[in-house]
């Protein structure tokens, strides 16, 4: 992907008026990040658009240049040359540890959590264990116009999701230290991307 830069540079696309967003500022944060935690709805078994959106611009993070200058800013022949030289693929956020929460009312809090935190392995971050790890229902087939009412009572799932940040933060306490990476041994991919 030497094509696409880290971070970012196709924005702002004035043509599509695609301007003045906040994607520069959070490259900033996932970049000064020791660990995320995502917090998110399932909105029909998925996470909502703008945390989908988020991922996709998040592309570049996951091979993506640093150095636009050695393709001329964006000229697509000097890009595939690089690429077939033999272009590494660099994961610019691995290493960050990651927690999450995914919440719904009626379906989807699991297979949703998964693709979460599937992305979130892939981009090389490192999982915080299972208690950083979270999928509950909310207010389980109960009216939306009470829902606040049903995460105010459940007392049990605030203090779950206190959990999550404990267990994250005691993740980046152990990274920094140097007593926690990733599970995966560092092995060379044979079909990296």
């Amino acid at each position: 992907m030497p094509l696409c830069h880290w971070p970012c540079s196709c924005y702002p696309n004035h043509t599509l008026n695609q301007t003045n967003d906040w994607m520069p500022d959070i490259y900033e944060r996932w970049t000064a990040a020791h660990a995320v935690i995502i917090a998110s709805p399932v909105y029909w078994y998925q996470s909502p658009s703008p945390l989908k959106l988020m991922i996709d611009r998040l592309v570049c993070a996951d091979g993506g240049n640093p150095d636009p200058t050695s393709t001329s800013g964006k000229n697509a022949d000097k890009a595939k040359a690089l690429e077939m030289a033999g272009w590494d693929y660099p994961k610019h956020l691995a290493g960050r540890a990651y927690g999450l929460i995914v919440h719904g009312d009626v379906v989807g809090v699991e297979s949703s959590r998964r693709a979460l935190s599937d992305w979130l392995d892939w981009m090389g971050f490192i999982d915080a264990g299972v208690s950083a790890r979270l999928d509950r229902y909310i207010g389980y087939y109960e009216p939306y116009a009470t829902s606040h009412d049903a995460l105010d009572k459940d007392e049990p799932v605030q203090e779950e999701v206190r959990n999550v940040a404990r267990a994250v933060a005691k993740a980046v306490v152990e990274l920094r230290a140097g007593r926690l990476q990733a599970v995966q041994p560092n092995l060379s991919q044979p079909r990296p991307k």
